[in-house]
């Protein structure tokens, strides 16, 4: 669970969220300073400036984070992140301007939102001016408004999706926060390793398509459609390429959760914002935060509630059973 005394301190999280359209967007606004690293997999991602997170790259700096809805419509948003950084004089120092950098990946929710509403750069601008310096909310909101989950059978027999969080202190007094946008194509497991949210079938249920799609052809899956987002947000002090290997550690702890994932249908994303002010390994940073991804996986199912017609885990398991 995620506490105001496990945040780390100067991040800054806000949502917008329309669940009458069922779509939304979630803004990180960090502390001046903190550095940034990527992590992408699977075969479907559509993001902005992750470039200019890689260890190549000699910009180390960010200003802002997007996670959206809208699919690539959605990556236009960013645009209100870096209106309100610029108002705040916040962003990277070129002489004649303070340039933001807003790097921001996007979750497919059009099968949701019947493409009526997209976030625009407005509605993440609203996002940053609601941002507090706390852990925000959880379930159908923000970026996770139209998530949906266990895509397997298609529309018809998928999960409600949705945004979750999980944070910790490390045994060095780190603090490390994990915020997830989950969209994917795959289950969703519980602690025991069963099907805590996924494609489901009239006749049995939660159909577990670690077994089911090795049987069954996937019911029209198209690329991009599916994505898990992530953002780990931490006071430690991480270099650039160790904040690139906290990305893929913390990948890697969605193999623990998210059943089948990083599939090519998938868009996966894992970026890492450090801010540096308290000294911590990378190793430790990586091994807490994959932890918390696996609670901030499940938080945001167990937190969802129906948009637009589609069922939360809960609902399909009591219809079920009924």
């Amino acid at each position: 669970m995620s506490t105001v005394d496990t945040w780390p301190a100067g991040f800054l999280v806000g949502h917008w969220t329309d669940a009458e359209a069922g779509t939304g967007c979630t803004v990180v606004l960090p502390p001046e300073g903190t550095l940034g690293g990527v992590d992408i997999r699977g075969g479907g991602a559509s993001t902005r400036e992750t470039e200019l997170l890689s260890p190549e790259a000699p910009l180390a700096h960010v200003t802002g984070l997007l996670l959206t809805g809208g699919s690539a419509f959605g990556l236009n948003a960013a645009a209100g992140v870096v209106r309100w950084c610029e108002e705040k004089g916040r962003g990277y120092d070129v002489g004649i301007a303070r340039i933001p950098i807003v790097p921001a990946a996007v979750i497919f929710d059009l099968g949701v939102s019947g493409n009526l509403r997209r976030p625009e750069a407005d509605d993440a601008y609203r996002a940053c001016c609601d941002a507090q310096a706390q852990p925000p909310s959880m379930g159908s909101v923000g970026a996770g408004t139209g998530a949906t989950v266990g895509k397997l059978l298609g529309v018809n027999g998928r999960c409600k999706g949705g945004f979750g969080v999980a944070s910790a202190r490390t045994i060095g007094g780190a603090r490390v926060a994990v915020l997830a946008v989950v969209n994917a194509f795959g289950d969703i497991l519980d602690e025991s390793g069963q099907v805590l949210a996924g494609a489901w079938s009239p006749d049995d249920g939660f159909v577990d398509a670690r077994r089911a799609g090795i049987e069954v052809a996937p019911d029209h899956p198209r690329l991009g459609e599916h994505t898990t987002l992530c953002a780990v947000l931490t006071d430690a002090q991480l270099t650039k390429p160790e904040a690139v290997q906290v990305s893929r550690m913390v990948s890697a702890g969605f193999g623990r959760v998210v059943a089948p994932v990083h599939t090519p249908l998938d868009g996966d994303v894992v970026f890492t914002l450090a801010s540096g002010t308290v000294r911590s390994s990378a190793f430790t940073v990586g091994v807490v935060g994959a932890r918390l991804v696996e609670e901030a996986i499940r938080s945001s199912i167990r937190s969802a509630v129906a948009v637009r017609g589609v069922m939360t885990a809960a609902e399909r398991r009591s219809k079920t059973a009924s």
